[in-house]
């Protein structure tokens, strides 16, 4: 009897995040640099383009290729931009964060003490990806998070699609 295969190999989770960067290779030692990345698995075409490497952060699996605009596979630097962010809990944020911005990640959001429980920040890779860095550090109550909710939405200035509206 054959024994049977799990759907998800293992180290990997039902989601797993496979970006398109511009130089995959530099981008492999930048996030092994700024995130503890470490290198599992790399496959590169005959002319040595990365096809598919395989890295792991802590507990989880993330993939990534370099650009191959001959079959429409190209990274926010070519495109303009993405509406993905990766999201990193780690259980040090203060250090993740320091280590990702003196490795070349540019602050978009400072780290900061958020009402939802974490400390939170916001990071662009120099490769074009958006990283919110995270760290869980209490567990408020609804109220105390509707409050902290008001609050933060109170001091936020008017979107443009609200200025529109009125």
């Amino acid at each position: 009897m054959t024994e049977k295969i799990h759907p998800i190999p293992p180290g990997f989770h039902a989601l797993t995040p496979h970006i398109t960067v511009r130089d995959a290779e530099m981008a492999i030692d930048f996030y092994k640099r700024a995130f503890g990345a470490e290198l599992l698995q790399l496959v590169k075409t005959p002319d040595g383009r990365v096809m598919h490497a395989s890295l792991q952060i802590n507990d989880s699996v993330f993939m990534l290729n370099d650009e191959f605009p001959e079959w429409g596979t190209l990274s926010p630097l070519s495109t303009g931009g993405s509406g993905v962010i990766i999201h990193f809990y780690t259980d040090n944020v203060d250090a993740a964060f320091d280590r990702a911005v003196s490795s070349g990640a540019e602050v978009k959001m400072p780290l900061m003490d958020q009402f939802w429980g974490s400390r939170y920040g916001l990071v662009a890779d120099p490769y074009g990806h958006r990283w919110s860095l995270a760290q869980h550090i209490k567990d408020p109550s609804p109220e105390e998070m509707q409050r902290g909710q008001d609050e933060a939405m109170a001091k936020m200035p008017p979107s443009s699609a609200a200025k529109k509206k009125a």
